[in-house]
């Protein structure tokens, strides 16, 4: 694998996991401010990112040994307006910055499979960032988010949020493969 890629994947790798391991952390301090709802999200998406650093991790599959990962990732514990807006922004310089440059640079380098990768990765972050800035209204009125069932994608990430209409629109998996998260259930986990 090309040094450049290899390195875009660690650097991904590292920013997913952060952000999985911060959204529930996040999601655990919505809870505690009455927005249950809210937590069942960060804890769908969580497992989003997670799905997210096992495709990167994967594609790392011959390169083996230590490496330093610079991956950018909010750090904090605020209001959950405020972490809700947090995510958004991660998602969003995801979508818009990260994602772009690592796929312009798999593209030129051929490394097809992490350029798959990184798709998956981006077009998912696309539904959490708007996901998010939804509960965020809903939260800055005072109100929970109104849904509280969450479905994710096991193969690339893509988060619905009430109900799934068919396989999911990036990677074409069946619908009845899909993680479902739902409120009560995840509550009782905790």
């Amino acid at each position: 694998m090309n040094p450049m890629t290899s390195s875009n994947l660690k650097s991904a790798f590292g920013g997913e996991s952060m952000a999985h391991m911060r959204y529930l952390a996040w999601g655990d301090a919505a809870e505690k401010e009455g927005f249950p709802n809210v937590k069942n999200l960060f804890v769908a998406i969580s497992y989003a990112e997670q799905v997210h650093a096992h495709n990167h991790f994967k594609e790392l599959k011959n390169e083996c040994g230590d490496a330093d990962v610079t991956a950018g990732g909010g750090f904090g514990m605020t209001t959950t307006s405020e972490n809700l807006k947090a995510a958004m922004e991660g998602e969003l310089y995801e979508v818009e910055q990260m994602y772009p440059a690592f796929i312009a640079v798999a593209e030129m380098q051929g490394e097809k499979g992490s350029l798959r990768s990184f798709n998956y990765a981006m077009e998912a972050e696309k539904t959490h960032a708007d996901l998010y800035a939804t509960a965020k209204e809903a939260v800055d009125k005072g109100a929970d988010y109104d849904q509280d069932t969450i479905y994710v994608c096991p193969v690339c990430g893509h988060t619905v949020a009430g109900e799934l209409e068919g396989p999911c629109p990036i990677c074409k998996v069946k619908a009845d493969m899909f993680k479902v998260f739902k409120t009560e259930a995840v509550l009782a986990e905790a």
